[in-house]
Order: C-alpha cells, then structure tokens, then sequence
C-alpha cells in the first residue's frame, strides 16, 4: 500500500472509536434510566442523571453541599459529564483499532504477542477506572476537607468542581493504568531500551510528577500524591515485565536500525538482513 492508502486506512479506523464516542455519549445523555417514563411522562430521568446521583452518593461527604454558581452549570455539567462516558467506552475501542492498523506488518508471533497485550490493556484499564473512583476520588476528597475548618469556610463546593474532579480522576487513573502495556511494547519493538529508563529515572520522576498536575484539577492534594505513587509503581512494574523480554532476546530491531547495504548485482540499496533483492530478486548470499 502506497502512504496515502495507509493514511486513508488510518482515518477510516479513527472513524470508528470516534462514532463510538458520539453514540456512547447520546445514549448516557438521552437514553431513559426507567421505561416507566412511557406511561409516566413525568417521571423520566437519563441514564446520566442516576450516575451523577450515584456519584453523588459515594464520593460526597455527607456535611457538603453542592451549588450551582452559574446558571448555566448544571447544563454545562450534562454534557461534560456524558462526554466523559463516552470518552472513556471510546479509548478501548481506539486502541483495538490502532492495533489492527498495526496487525499487516506483524510477524505472525508478533500478532500473537500484541493479542495477549490487548487483554492486559483493558484489564488494566478496567482497574485503574476502578481504583481510581474507589480509591483517588474518596480520599482525594477526604483530604481537601479538613482546610475548609482550618481557613473557616463553609463545605459549599461547585457542583461543576465536584463532579470534574471525580471523573478525571477517574477517568486519568485508567488511562495511567496501562502504562506498563505501551511501555513494553516500545522495549519489545526495539524503540526504548530498559537501561536508558533506568540511567534517567529522575528525570522520568520528575516528567510524571509534571504530568500528574496537568492532568489533575487544580484542588490536588492527597489525590495528586496518590496519583504520583499509582505511576511510579506502573512505570517500575512496566520496566520489569520489559526486561523479561530483553533477557530471553525477544526484541525487534527497528528498520531504521538495521544498517543499509547495497545489493552485489543492482546496486539497489537493501537491508543487511535481506536475502533476496526486492528489486532485482537475486540472492545475496
């Protein structure tokens, strides 16, 4: 396939996890929590009004109440809130699609590798979702409280703060989860070396300590330092499975690593691990 077909390829599949996130986020935002709604109009709620409550209820300390400081929040909070469910049934579906992107120029061991990597990923997604709402959420909110008695303040929080900080974290804490996949597949494929992240530890430290207060809302606190140790033991436990692989040799040499030679007959330039010119089709050997 020439670039353009593989761009094409590449656009047609981004399509997908892309109509995923729409329809995802229609159906949390429009779709009836209860079909009763049909012989009582009145008593229609989405599906996205009984997780907000659900939310409500597990993450909200009791002696807080949420306000709504803008008219437009509540509103502005229905769709954000139903954009991040479909943004988090999405990303599954995007990497499955970048994988089958991948799959033509895979060795069949290969393929075989990345199917068993597929599964770790979504397990590992499914368990940061779940330590990050059981676990983040709770106690980064735990730890905010006890400065609204130390400066005084009245526990009145935004309802668009709140719910913000419960979903991206949650929603964060599953991507970071799957740290450990990507990072052995670029150790496997030959694109990082577990020497060269081990030698600049401190600076990856320091780049996910950076990362962690972009990606968490401004309140931080115990939430952020939770967040920091969950990837430094992901990172850690992703250099360890990694190193199993540069062991037992089963890295890939990247193609632009593969020293360039010339064919003896054509003078086409081939790799050096070629046997047959792809140009002329004589052997080099």
């Amino acid at each position: 396939m020439t670039f353009w077909e593989h761009t094409e390829e590449l656009i047609r599949r981004l399509k997908i996890p892309l109509y995923t996130l729409i329809v995802v986020t229609i159906v949390v935002m429009v779709f009836p929590a209860d079909l009763s709604f049909l012989t009582n109009p009145t008593s229609y709620q989405p599906l996205i009004g009984v997780i907000l409550k659900m939310i409500r209820e597990h993450a909200l300390p009791p002696n807080v109440k949420l306000i709504g400081t803008e008219f437009v929040a509540p509103i502005e909070l229905y769709f954000v809130a139903s954009f991040f469910f479909g943004l988090a049934a999405a990303t599954p579906v995007l990497a499955y699609e970048v994988f089958k992107f991948i799959d033509p120029a895979l060795y069949p061991h290969e393929k075989r590798t990345l199917y068993s990597f597929m599964i770790t990923f979504l397990i590992l997604f499914s368990c940061g979702l779940v330590l990050g709402y059981f676990l983040l959420v709770p106690y980064g909110i735990a730890a905010l409280m006890p400065f609204f008695q130390i400066t005084g303040a009245e526990p009145l929080i935004s309802v668009t703060s709140f719910y913000y900080f419960t979903l991206f974290l949650t929603l964060m804490t599953g991507i970071v989860a799957t740290f450990p996949v990507f990072l052995t597949l670029l150790v496997k494929f030959g694109i990082l070396q577990t020497r060269t992240l081990t030698k600049n530890r401190r600076y990856v430290y320091f780049a996910l300590l950076v990362l962690v207060f972009l990606i968490t809302p401004g309140e931080g606190g115990l939430a952020n330092f939770m967040l920091l140790a969950v990837m430094v033991f992901l990172f850690e436990a992703g250099i360890l499975f990694a190193k199993r692989y540069e062991k037992k040799g089963d890295i890939r040499t990247p193609r632009w690593q593969v020293e360039a030679v010339k064919c003896r007959y054509c003078g086409n330039p081939i790799s050096a691990n070629v046997t047959f010119c792809p140009q002329c089709g004589r052997s080099q050997k």
